[in-house]
């Protein structure tokens, strides 16, 4: 115990630094995938058959490739076709579309769990398409949405550690960096886990905490 205290210490800092950019790249990529996601959400329940026949292709297409293929792709793939991104970039932009698909599903579920009756009445006194999603089905949609969005994004974190595999030197990265030149496996992965861990409880206790608030027959 004594070793690891000071093996923390020593190591700690660096490790830090690798925290920082794993949160940067979390908040990035849950922003990006957010947005995407309910835009492919919104197309696939938008009851117009080009639009809903895409957003299912993608989505679909996206969820059937695994996010460290999509990373290389954009990262290494892209270049050769005159675009090029920093390695944080990609990640995020990776991450975000990769997650932008379970993001969709879920906003769906969401949204097609309200009742229709509801649709109708709105649509009996005039109102068009956008404002019913934006005033009626979308505020009602948050409370069965946002439970299963907690746990996306503390999977996010924990699969930003996927980034490391395109140089991004977040958490994971800075670990291995550490115990490649140190030797002091042990150590340096206990501590990645550690803060890992730390930065997932808070999160796994928003989750509880919103599966509370936001349970069936509770009122927001």
């Amino acid at each position: 115990m004594h070793k690891f205290l000071i093996d923390a210490q020593e190591f700690l800092p660096i490790l830090m630094q690798g925290v920082w950019l794993t949160i940067v790249l979390t908040i990035g990529s849950l922003f990006l995938s957010t947005v995407l996601g309910l835009v492919w959400a919104l197309m696939r329940v938008s009851g117009i058959g080009v639009l809903d026949k895409g957003a299912t292709l993608f989505v679909n297409f996206i969820r059937g490739i695994p996010i460290i293929v999509q990373l290389f792709y954009i990262y290494f793939v892209l270049p050769d076709m005159g675009i090029t991104l920093s390695a944080m970039q990609a990640a995020i932009i990776g991450l975000g579309i990769a997650y932008s698909a379970y993001h969709s599903e879920n906003f769906r579920a969401g949204i097609e769990a309200i009742d229709h009756g509801q649709i109708e009445a709105a649509q009996s006194i005039g109102m068009g398409w956008w404002m019913i999603m934006r005033r009626v089905i979308l505020p009602q949609a948050i409370r069965i949405i946002l439970p299963p969005y907690g746990n996306i994004m503390i999977m996010m974190l924990k699969d930003s550690s996927q980034a490391s595999t395109i140089t991004v030197a977040e958490l994971a990265m800075q670990g291995k960096l550490i115990a490649s030149s140190t030797f002091k496996n042990t150590s340096v992965f206990t501590m990645v886990a550690i803060m890992y861990l730390c930065m997932s409880l808070p999160l796994m206790a928003l989750v509880r905490w919103m599966e509370k608030r936001f349970s069936a027959g509770n009122k927001p």
